[in-house]
């Protein structure tokens, strides 16, 4: 059976995904009220687990380390008591090399090296390498399905990544290009990168100690660059 995560841990764990975000905006990530998601926060906010600051026109929410540490616990404590925990890890074990593939489209993306510059920037004036860069993320995003299935009949909160992602690439593929890695939308990037995030948060692993699973994907088609340069991958 799929587990339910409670209202005041989802509201701490979207605090940690987001990173720093109004509490709308936080309310929404899990499809809270906001009413009962600013309570939660302030409660949050006098055991010193969450902290509400202002700057440049900009005022938003973010965990104290405190915070981070009991987002673990309660984390690591829902895990232990769902059905089948194992199911996380395996899940995350598939993640790791489609995660090495998201990178290397991340920056075919931003990067499109020509004969006299590797790291020149992509300007977007080549269709056929932009067209490249989503023919992967379209190759990633029925590659996270699954996962993110098996990621949903343990925990509920798992359940959105595949939808999410998948709607993010329907707007890049029709021209908008904000929606494949900028960070203030709910882009590719930005939904892969709260994905990685709530699964080493909820397996208790280090960012910085995860296995290196470098891979390239076969693409299938010419993306070489102008006067021949090599794909940047």
């Amino acid at each position: 059976m799929t587990r339910e995560s409670s209202p005041d841990l989802l509201v701490l764990h979207a605090v940690r995904l987001k990173g720093f975000a109004d509490t709308p905006a936080l309310a929404h990530r899990f499809g809270l009220d906001p009413g009962p998601t600013g309570e939660s926060l302030r409660d949050h906010e006098a055991r010193g687990l969450v902290q509400h600051t202002e700057f440049a026109g900009t005022a938003g929410w973010s965990l104290t380390e405190a915070g981070r540490a009991e987002n673990g616990r309660l984390l690591a404590a829902e895990l232990a008591q769902t059905a089948d925990p194992e199911a996380v890890h395996r899940a995350y074990g598939t993640f790791l090399p489609l995660n090495s593939l998201l990178r290397n489209a991340c920056t075919d993306w931003q990067l499109r090296p020509t004969p006299d510059d590797p790291l020149a920037i992509n300007d977007h004036t080549d269709p056929a390498w932009d067209a490249g860069v989503i023919h992967e993320l379209a190759v990633l995003a029925r590659a996270l399905t699954p996962v993110a299935d098996r990621l949903g009949k343990v925990l509920t909160r798992f359940r959105g990544y595949d939808t999410r992602f998948s709607a993010a690439l329907a707007r890049a593929r029709a021209g908008d290009t904000a929606w494949v890695d900028r960070t203030d939308v709910d882009s590719c990037h930005r939904v892969w990168f709260e994905l990685h995030e709530d699964l080493i948060a909820t397996l208790g692993i280090d960012r910085g100690a995860e296995p290196d699973t470098a891979v390239t994907m076969d693409r299938g088609h010419d993306r070489s660059g102008p006067g021949g340069a090599p794909p940047f991958a």
